[in-house]
């Protein structure tokens, strides 16, 4: 079942080129994609196009079965599908960090004690539940990007778009993220990552993104 097709994308942002051309990209349910890629290869905006954040100019978006093109198409998709931002600075904003994270809980409809408890037992998987009561902008950006995945992953979405996760993360702290994916939890997953050989064997596929076109395509 194809949970995520685009098809025949074009966009450019203004002033700056073509980022896509007739792009084709699916992600299947169970599928867990490593995308690789240089820095403007594309690989953000294509995690943008996929909820809504930028339109192409052309193409067609299908999501969970349903073609999206306006604004009120993607909303019940953006429950769906959680997105942690390459800057975890775009994806924090409460006073504490279990206010960020029980945030989206909160707004899916959860009362307060259970979207708390959810929140807090992502932060101690992610080993970071001495920081419930800290200000997020006094964190290491480690500690930002954790909180940032917690915040995602409270929500339980049946899609994970993960920009990045594992940069500016010690060993630890990658290898609780690494032990998240492995025990399932989250069935279907696409990763940016620069460090692809972490990935080795819980990937499916790897793609490669080059100037905006999937350049190479193999099993993991």
């Amino acid at each position: 079942m194809t949970l995520i097709g685009l098809n025949d994308i074009s966009f450019g942002y203004p002033n700056c080129g073509e980022v896509f051309s007739h792009l084709d990209f699916k992600v299947n349910k169970g599928e867990r994609i490593a995308l690789l890629g240089g820095n403007g290869a594309g690989k953000t905006t294509l995690f943008y196009v996929i909820l809504g954040l930028v339109r192409p100019h052309s193409g067609t978006i299908e999501l969970f079965g349903k073609r999206c093109s306006e604004d009120v198409d993607f909303t019940g998709p953006r429950k769906r599908i959680g997105l942690l931002f390459q800057d975890p600075d775009d994806q924090l904003f409460s006073p504490s960090v279990i206010e960020d994270v029980s945030f989206g809980p909160l707004n899916l409809g959860m009362k307060r004690k259970e979207a708390l408890d959810i929140s807090m037992y992502w932060l101690d998987r992610l080993g970071i539940g001495h920081l419930e009561k800290r200000v997020p902008y006094e964190l290491s950006g480690g500690e930002k990007r954790l909180v940032a995945l917690a915040s995602v992953l409270s929500m339980a979405p049946e899609v994970l778009l993960l920009d990045e996760p594992m940069a500016g993360l010690e060993k630890g702290a990658v290898d609780r993220f690494l032990s998240v994916l492995d025990q399932g939890e989250f069935k279907t997953v696409v990763v940016i990552t620069h460090m692809p050989e972490l990935l080795h064997g819980l990937a499916s596929r790897t793609i490669v993104m080059e100037s905006g076109r999937i350049s190479e395509q193999t099993p993991c």
